[in-house]
C-alpha cells in the first residue's frame, strides 16, 4: 500500500507527486496519459513563483506587461511564461510510480482508501489526492450551478507578426479595448505574451462569463483583431483554445484531499492556479506526513487545513463576491472597471492578484478600488456582490 495517491498528472498533481516523495512519502500517480506534456499555456507572476522553481523551466521572462482599460497603461513587473517540457522534468521524480488509467471513484476506511479505476483495477493508499482539476472526479464532481467560465482562443504567430501588440521585452496582460468590427456584446481583452523563441501568443480571452462565450466567437473577434493589424491568417502557427471554470465552490473537507484547480485554486479574476499550487504543493506533503502517524483519517484533515484556513478561506470567498459584481456590470463598463483597478497602486493590484488568499489584502483593494469608482459603477458593485457584513459595507463605503 502506497502513503499517496495523486490522482491527475496536471502542473498541480505533479507537484504534489513530487513534494510528496521528496519528503519520504511512498507516491502512486494515476493519469489516462502521465507522459504527457500538457498543451496549454501558463503565465504567472515571476515573484509568485516559488525559489525552488528555476529558470530553465521558464520559457520567457519580460519586463513589464502592458494593461489597457480605457487608456493605456504599463505594470513594471516582471511576467513569466512556463516551459511546460522543462516544468514537467523538473518536477519528476524516478520514485514515483505512475499508473495509466482513469480513476472514477474512491473507497475509504479506517487503515486507508482505495481508488478504483474505470477498468477495475483498485489501489490502495493511506490518503488520497484529487488533482483531476475542474473535473473534480474524485471530490463530489462537478457542482450543479452553471459555472462562470474564461474561455479564450489564441494564435501562435512569429515575433515580427506580433510586433505591433507587443515587442521583445514586454506583453499584454489585459487590453480591453474592443476587435474591430465587434458589435455589443459581453466585452473580450487581448492576452499576449512570448512562448519560446520567436513566437508570440496572441488571445482573446474572456475573463468570466455565465455561460461561456463560444470559441466560435472569440476566435471571430481574434480574426478581426489580428486582421487590422496587418496579420493574416496564414502568419498562425498554431492555435490554443481555452474554457474551465473560475466560481467553483471550495469541495468540503473529506477523506480525498482536493488539489490544485480540483481545490478552488483558480484565481477568480485572471484564472491563474499553477503558482498556487507550486507554493503550497510542499506545505501539502509536509502537513500529510506529518499527520500520518495518527492515521489516514488525521492525514487528510490536516492536508486541507493547510491548504484552507480560514483567512484563506475569507479571502476566497471575497474575491467571488467581487466576481459576482463583475458578472453583474453592463458590458459597457466593463473597461471602466479594468480601468480602475489599473489605476491603483502597484501592492494593491499585486495583493488582489495574489495566489496567497489574504482577506487584509483582498479587501484593501476592494475598498481602495470601491473608494474612486464613480456612483454608477459603485452602485452596481453594492447590488452585484456586496452584502451588509463586507468591508466595504463596514468601512462605510457601501453607500449614501
Amino acid at each position: 500500500m502506497a502513503d499517496v495517491v495523486v490522482v491527475g498528472g496536471g502542473p498541480a498533481g505533479r507537484a504534489a507527486a513530487a513534494a510528496c516523495s521528496d519528503t519520504g512519502l511512498e507516491v502512486v500517480l494515476v493519469d489516462p496519459a502521465p507522459r504527457r506534456v500538457w498543451p496549454h499555456t501558463y503565465g504567472t507572476w515571476r515573484d509568485e513563483l516559488p525559489a525552488a522553481v528555476p529558470d530553465t523551466a521558464l520559457t520567457s521572462v519580460v519586463d513589464r506587461m502592458a494593461l489597457h482599460g480605457t487608456h493605456p497603461r504599463e505594470w513594471a513587473r516582471p511576467y513569466a511564461v512556463l516551459d511546460n517540457t522543462a516544468l514537467w522534468k523538473h518536477l519528476w521524480r524516478h520514485d514515483v510510480v505512475e499508473i495509466t488509467g482513469r480513476a472514477q471513484a474512491a473507497e475509504h476506511g479506517p487503515t486507508g482508501s482505495t481508488v478504483l479505476l474505470k477498468d477495475g483495477r483498485r489501489i490502495a493508499a493511506a490518503v488520497v489526492v484529487d488533482a483531476t482539476g475542474a473535473a473534480r472526479a474524485l471530490s463530489g464532481g462537478r457542482p450543479a450551478h452553471t459555472s462562470a467560465q474564461q474561455s479564450a482562443v489564441g494564435w501562435v504567430v512569429s515575433a515580427a507578426a506580433a510586433e505591433p501588440f507587443c515587442g521583445p521585452g514586454s506583453g499584454v496582460f489585459m487590453d480591453w479595448r474592443p476587435a474591430p468590427q465587434t458589435r455589443g456584446g459581453w466585452p473580450t481583452f487581448l492576452y499576449a505574451v512570448h512562448v519560446g523563441h520567436d513566437r508570440v501568443l496572441l488571445e482573446e480571452t474572456s475573463l468570466a462569463r455565465r455561460p461561456a462565450l463560444p470559441l466560435a466567437l472569440l476566435r471571430r473577434r481574434l480574426a478581426g483583431r489580428l486582421t487590422a493589424a496587418g496579420v493574416t491568417e496564414s502568419e498562425r502557427l498554431a492555435e490554443e483554445r481555452v474554457r474551465f471554470p473560475v466560481d467553483d465552490p471550495l469541495p468540503r473537507p473529506g477523506r480525498v484531499i482536493p488539489f490544485g484547480a480540483a481545490a478552488g485554486f483558480v484565481h477568480p479574476a485572471s484564472g491563474f492556479s499553477v503558482a498556487a499550487s507550486l507554493q503550497r504543493a510542499p506545505w501539502l506533503a509536509a502537513a500529510i506526513s506529518a499527520a500520518l502517524p495518527s492515521g489516514p483519517a488525521v492525514a487528510a484533515r490536516a492536508g486541507w487545513s493547510i491548504l484552507w484556513p480560514p483567512r484563506a478561506v475569507s479571502g476566497h470567498v471575497l474575491r467571488h463576491r467581487a466576481l459576482r459584481a463583475l458578472l453583474s456590470l453592463p458590458p459597457e463598463h466593463v473597461p471602466e472597471f479594468f480601468e480602475l483597478f489599473f489605476q491603483l497602486d502597484a501592492d494593491h493590484r499585486a495583493a488582489f492578484l495574489s495566489p496567497e488568499s489574504d482577506p487584509a489584502g483582498t479587501a484593501a483593494a476592494m475598498s481602495a478600488l470601491f473608494a474612486i469608482a464613480p456612483w454608477r459603477i459603485r452602485r452596481r458593485l453594492v447590488l452585484g456582490g456586496l452584502s451588509v457584513g463586507h468591508p466595504l459595507a463596514r468601512h462605510g463605503l457601501g453607500g449614501s
